[in-house]
């Protein structure tokens, strides 16, 4: 959610001008201002908000709080009325497996990657279920294709090198730090400090 155009503030509630207080609110989560993008959302939702953007958006802005129930629900509620909201997937695994559903979120991104195979950040994240589940070999088979569809992605990297370290492979942690050092060189740096 960036480059979005500036727009004067309106005051939540005020939806005589609905799509400048959703990219008000757009870029207050930009911004890290999860509290104040809430209201406005809230307002632009109403009870039974049947815009799939807003829900979205209030669903990021409630994750980004810790607030998993009523992101989860938002996300639910997005994926019914766009069935292609290939995001709102990924988050919606996410929120499963942060809540002990790991079946769901199988389920979940399972779908999303039967709309698009190559959705990588689907693939991370169904590995770091599969990991919870104890199913290492379906673990490394997801983080293994999200590393072949995009070898330059630090993120399939960075679940690799979680990969070997609850493995107790100190060689394939190692080879991950050594490309994220190109990568991503703060998470190298987190990296560097499990390294013996």
């Amino acid at each position: 959610m960036t480059d979005r155009e500036q727009y004067e503030p309106v005051a939540p509630g005020d939806l005589s001008d609905p799509e400048g207080q959703y990219q008000l609110a757009l870029g207050c989560i930009d911004n890290g201002e999860f509290e104040k993008a809430l209201p406005i959302l809230d307002s632009l939702a109403g009870p039974a908000s049947r815009d799939s953007r807003v829900r979205y958006a209030r669903a990021v802005a409630n994750l980004s709080i810790g607030e998993y129930r009523k992101a989860g629900t938002d996300l639910l509620f997005t994926v019914v009325l766009d069935r292609t909201f290939l995001p709102a997937y990924r988050h919606l695994g996410y929120v499963f497996l942060t809540m002990g559903r790991e079946e769901s979120a199988v389920k979940v991104l399972e779908a999303a990657l039967r709309l698009d195979p190559g959705f990588v950040d689907a693939l991370c994240v169904l590995g770091d279920v599969y990991m919870d589940l104890g199913e290492s070999v379906k673990a490394l088979d997801a983080f293994d294709k999200a590393l072949q569809l995009e070898p330059g992605n630090p993120e399939p990297h960075c679940k690799l090198a979680m990969y070997y370290l609850s493995r107790g492979d100190m060689a394939g942690l190692r080879a991950e730090f050594e490309v994220l050092k190109d990568l991503d060189p703060s998470v190298a740096e987190q990296i560097a400090e499990l390294l013996p």
